[in-house]
């Protein structure tokens, strides 16, 4: 039986190649009690497992965390299946803006601590106390209310590449340091603004509104799908679309076009671009913003220390990286001075 991935991502890609099979993007996420997650994690693995599912899913006693994709044949005997599931039978699913065949290449199924990295202690207030939840066209309308304060609950990469307009996009790293950013800064906005929060898909938002309303916020609201949704409804419903630009997301995809508009810039020559490439040095592998020409001219690289690694011989960079933590430390995650944030 089994219980793990045996093949390699170039094996993986060589069979989705072969397959010719269309496949969905999707993902969702449910807080529940979980008494057993490896026994979960092992029941989920081998059904998925036995219709082509791919993708990453984190399991922890607090719930599940899923981005995922599969054969588009199977999505309905994939749904059946988390219908017999008690806590999952009502989960909302968002489906991708876009669907890429090779948005991932492995099925990663994770017992974890927590589903989202928050660093909270979930025993000092009530998870279940969650802000009021807002469809697109509610949202739309609260942001144009003068007392609402918007809120990125995502990391400043982002955030970099697309938000929503007049939103504020704390220049953090994690969402954990998000949330001390924006409790202090608005602590004197407990009684009298909005506070409408939003992220790619909404896990986010659920442990964070109900953290800032044990903080004492009164008016907290949530985007309900988060992003992903939002941008299904708007264009169904033809509502007005206040996301610019591009919805990044943790997969080979990178984003998910919202919008024309481009706001961000090459990190290494300024040229207006807003995809996201990994420094090609594995002592780095670096997330940051590079165009096209930086492609060519620094062959994926984030700087010339790290392309000068990259051309040395396999074995000579290995034992290089011995005892060595990564060098990351050149943009700092594609850190960027434009981002819309606390003054």
């Amino acid at each position: 039986m089994q219980l793990y991935n045996k093949l390699s991502s170039d094996q993986r890609s060589k069979i989705l190649d072969a397959s010719g099979q269309k496949r969905i993007n999707l993902s969702f996420y449910q807080y529940a009690k979980i008494h057993d997650p490896k026994s979960l994690r092992d029941e989920l693995y081998i059904f998925w497992d036995s219709i082509d599912v791919l993708g990453r899913i984190y399991i922890a006693k607090e719930g599940i965390n899923a981005q995922l994709s599969l054969p588009e044949k199977f999505i309905n005997t994939f749904s059946k299946h988390l219908k017999s599931i008690s806590f999952l039978k009502n989960v909302r699913i968002n489906i991708a803006l876009k669907h890429e065949t090779k948005s991932f290449l492995k099925l990663k199924i994770k017992v974890r601590d927590k589903i989202v990295a928050d660093g909270l202690n979930d025993d000092t207030f009530d998870v279940t106390k969650k802000g009021i939840h807002l469809n697109a066209e509610e949202f739309n309308k609260l942001m144009d209310e003068k007392d609402t304060i918007v809120l990125d609950m995502r990391n400043h990469y982002e955030s970099e590449i697309g938000h929503f307009k007049n939103a504020i996009c704390p220049d953090v790293d994690t969402f954990r340091d998000s949330l001390d950013v924006i409790e202090n800064e608005l602590k004197s906005h407990k009684e009298d603004k909005n506070l409408l929060m939003y992220c790619t898909g909404g896990i986010r938002c659920e442990k964070a509104s109900a953290y800032f309303k044990h903080k004492g916020f009164k008016k907290v609201y949530q985007l309900e799908g988060g992003i992903i949704e939002y941008v299904r409804q708007v264009r169904n419903n033809k509502l007005e679309n206040n996301f610019i630009g591009k919805n990044f997301v943790f997969d080979n995809r990178r984003v998910e076009k919202v919008s024309d508009d481009i706001i961000a810039n090459c990190h290494q020559c300024g040229a207006p671009f807003d995809v996201h490439t990994n420094c090609a040095n594995d002592a780095c592998h670096l997330l940051f913003i590079q165009c096209n020409k930086c492609k060519i001219k620094m062959k994926n690289c984030c700087s010339q220390r790290c392309l000068e690694i990259s051309e040395m011989p396999f074995e000579a960079q290995k034992k290089m990286r011995k005892g060595y933590k990564n060098i990351n430390d050149i943009f700092k995650k594609g850190r960027t001075n434009n981002i819309t944030t606390f003054k």
